[in-house]
């Protein structure tokens, strides 16, 4: 059975689709079969992933306006092992096309029906905004992973997020958890961060995730490189730390 993630948070900026992208690297280092969905028209976990976004000739736009295209013609490989749906700027428009169909917030969870039982684990790059494509991957997930900045505005966004995935429980997807809140960009050397770490714990308690992803140079120049921390800079803390994510969400997953 496969367990379905969406990468969510609705502030830019706060390592969602970095954490897309290493975590599918990192479990599939630890031989699950993935799949990774870009569904952000930005495309950034398609480049991450060593794809070229503007080289497609399918992506995750034609998915969700066609049923009938063929899901393998889609799929691209990464270096690490993963599978990868793609995603360009034409989501874009496939977002406004969605909003003409009346089971819109259903389209990408009838299209993962068809393939889930061929991975273990399917992680959902979220756009970092609110929108149908976002209810998309949420009404098909199992589990939504928040990575979250340990800084001031934290809490209020994710309380804000908190209430979406409640509206998104109520309507589309009575299933849907918290998998867990992750810090990301963490210096411990910064009494601000330390401080909203613990405001996190103390609000949210055993929804935090143990794993803190630190600030790191090697992960801010992976992507440039199109490729993940793991195979970029195997031994910094950065690939160190999403490698223990990973065996943090295997053993919750184990564990539901």
């Amino acid at each position: 059975m496969s367990t379905i993630f969406s990468i969510c948070n609705q502030k830019g900026g706060v390592g969602k689709t970095t954490t897309s992208v290493n975590l599918s690297a990192a479990l599939s280092l630890n031989n699950k079969n993935v799949l990774l969905i870009d569904m952000d028209p930005q495309g950034n976990a398609t480049m991450g992933s060593g794809v070229n976004k503007y080289e497609l000739e399918y992506s995750s736009a034609d998915l969700l306006l066609d049923h009938n295209t063929n899901i393998k013609s889609i799929l691209k490989k990464a270096e690490e092992g993963y599978d990868l749906i793609p995603s360009n700027q034409s989501l874009t428009l496939a977002e406004v096309k969605l909003l003409e169909n009346n089971d819109r917030e259903l389209i990408l969870k009838t299209v993962i029906s068809e393939i889930k039982k061929d991975y273990d684990f399917i992680i959902i790059d979220c756009p970092p905004s609110l929108n149908i494509l976002t209810v998309n991957s949420l009404a098909a997930s199992d589990s939504v992973i928040i990575p979250t900045q340990c800084e001031y505005f934290a809490l209020e966004g994710l309380t804000a997020l908190l209430e979406t995935i409640d509206k998104i429980k109520m309507s589309v997807n009575e299933s849907l958890k918290v998998g867990g809140i992750l810090r990301t960009m963490y210096d411990p050397r910064n009494n601000l961060a330390q401080d909203v770490s613990s405001e996190l714990k103390n609000h949210f308690g055993k929804d935090v995730l143990k794993t803190i992803i630190p600030r790191n140079v090697s992960l801010a120049e992976a992507p440039s490189h199109g490729t993940s921390i793991i195979s970029y800079d195997r031994g910094s803390k950065g690939s160190m730390s999403y490698l223990a994510l990973a065996g943090e969400l295997v053993k919750i997953s184990k564990a539901r």
